[in-house]
């Protein structure tokens, strides 16, 4: 047999086949991640991006890389252990509150026995996230019970082959089985395809690879990204908490980012056509190409410096826009 590496090589995808797919399977495929995107947007948890700080999702990222995990099983993780997460910290807060309710002595224990163990367990419940993201993945290149322990042991954990599955059992019971959640790099390859649908004659395999690199960036610098995009939006330098708070839907706006994505792309690679691109994305999924271009401004603002696509236009400000799908041409 050959080596783990080599193993991984053969079991990589080689990357999406663009144009092969029928117009209407292409537009089915638009509205229903539309529709998850917009009901996911309508029903978030205040809690929304907590755990998607840069040490987070580098620690993932990196992890993912020593597994030989394709592009979307570490993004899958990701979301994975930030929505498990959140139901967690729920759970924290709805247990606060009934303690404080009873106002029964020693009845704030549960309360910190359950905080101890959600930080005493992160690690493992990471490593389960990997794990599930690994078998969702389109490749046969699954992260083992094997593999996840001598890791964990090397950060001189003493987990069990037992205590692995029974976290990867938790996480699974946590969200009710609901994990084979789209992930934003679903949302930019299905816009590629639309785009080369619609006469975008655009090298895919280039501009596919600049949008996964563009799309990690964005992850591992989301905050700084989002913080710049606030200020561009409201045209003020301090943002108050209530814009900070309302701005939580452009954040968690997975449409926005693959078009954001996918814009700046085009913009580093492509520039002649960058304009016509962007009117395109428009076009698709309606939002509105000033905000495409606040977008692209930001990623570009920390990428290197630019201060280009410029900010002239006024007409409206960046925000989640509703009802965005249009049919494809």
């Amino acid at each position: 047999m050959g080596s783990p590496v080599q193993a991984a090589s053969r079991c990589r995808s080689p990357g999406p086949g663009f144009g092969e797919v029928a117009p209407e399977i292409i537009e089915d495929t638009l509205i229903h991640l539309a529709t998850e995107n917009e009901q996911y947007l309508s029903e978030l948890p205040d809690q929304a991006g907590c755990f998607k700080e840069t040490q987070i999702v580098e620690f993932i990222f990196l992890l993912s890389e020593k597994w030989h995990l394709d592009q979307s099983a570490r993004y899958h993780a990701v979301e994975l252990l930030e929505r498990f997460m959140i139901k967690q910290v729920e759970e924290i807060c709805k247990c606060s509150r009934e303690n404080v309710k009873s106002h029964e002595q020693g009845q704030g224990s549960s309360w910190s026995s359950l905080k101890d163990q959600i930080y005493d367990t992160f690690v493992l419940r990471l490593v389960s996230c990997i794990q599930l993201a690994s078998k969702l993945s389109l490749h046969y290149n699954i992260v083992n019970s094997d593999m996840a322990l001598k890791f964990l042991q090397s950060l001189k954990y003493s987990y069990t082959k037992q205590e692995l599955l029974e976290s990867e059992l938790a996480v699974l019971k946590t969200l009710q089985f609901q994990i084979n959640m789209s992930t934003p790099l679903a949302y930019v390859e299905l816009l590629l395809e639309v785009l080369g649908h619609n006469g975008c004659l655009l090298p895919a395999k280039p501009l596919h690879q600049m949008c996964m690199q563009l799309l990690d960036f964005s992850y591992l610098t989301r905050d700084t990204i989002y913080n710049t995009l606030l200020k561009i939006a409201i045209e003020n330098s301090t943002p108050s908490k209530l814009q900070v708070a309302k701005f939580l839907t452009v954040k968690e706006d997975s449409m926005l980012l693959a078009v954001g994505v996918i814009s700046t792309s085009v913009f580093m690679l492509n520039p002649g056509q960058w304009k016509q691109v962007v009117e395109h994305l428009n076009s698709i999924t309606g939002i509105t190409s000033q905000s495409i271009l606040e977008f692209s401004y930001a990623v570009l603002k920390h990428i290197i410096g630019s201060t280009t696509p410029k900010q002239h236009y006024r007409s409206c400000g960046t925000k989640a826009p509703e009802n965005r799908i249009r049919p494809l041409k």
